[in-house]
């Protein structure tokens, strides 16, 4: 992503996770863990959408890490349709920010996962932000997001995405209530579109 991206390796559930970190300029505020789209799919820690997420987050003064999911690059393992997937990113979380201030992301598969890590850990810690983009909801079963971190939650979804239709992403937010920020012709990988989802971004990070 930039000459200062740091490429490291720690030890998951399935064994190697492949991890790329990107710290701020600066003083860093917490630890933003981001996944990637869907691992059948091409999806990577270098997908342009999960790279823009992370330099929205270190313009705002946190260290971002990205990391592959299992069996993707020189991470360890097979796909695990979630749920494995999901144990990796804990395992990123409690390897990088086991006590740090913390913010959760993820794009299209990777938010699915997301919100049930997320889920998972917000009962037992602080989390800071949520960040889901391209949520995955017409495809798997996305968690709900807490009522009491609604105000901390930035759901961002393109107009026109065809991989995964805004009405899914609607339906699964209405039951909560749950803002959706909507990209007027926006499609699922946001072309043409990524300085816009970046200061999106920033803006709910202040």
């Amino acid at each position: 992503m930039n000459a200062q991206t740091q490429k490291i390796s720690l030890t998951g559930p399935a064994g190697a996770i492949e991890l790329a970190l990107d710290t701020p300029v600066g003083a860093s505020r917490g630890v933003a863990v981001i996944a990637h789209p869907h691992p059948l799919f091409g999806g990577t820690l270098d997908n342009k959408v999960v790279q823009t997420l992370a330099r929205a987050f270190t313009q705002s003064g946190w260290t971002a890490v990205r990391f592959n999911f299992r069996g993707v690059g020189a991470t360890a393992g097979v796909y695990d349709e979630g749920r494995g997937e999901a144990d990796d990113m804990l395992a990123v979380v409690q390897h990088v920010a086991p006590e740090a201030p913390l913010a959760l992301a993820g794009f299209s598969f990777g938010a699915f996962v997301t919100s049930h890590v997320f889920e998972r850990l917000h009962t037992s810690r602080a989390i800071e932000r949520l960040v889901l983009v391209g949520t995955a909801a017409s495809r798997f079963s996305v968690a709900p997001v807490a009522e009491v971190f609604h105000d901390a939650t930035l759901v961002i979804h393109g107009e026109q995405d065809d991989t995964v239709p805004l009405q899914s992403v609607l339906d699964w937010a209405r039951p909560q209530a749950l803002p959706v920020t909507v990209v007027p012709g926006g499609g699922h990988f946001f072309h043409g579109q990524l300085p816009l989802l970046k200061n999106l971004v920033l803006r709910h990070l202040r």
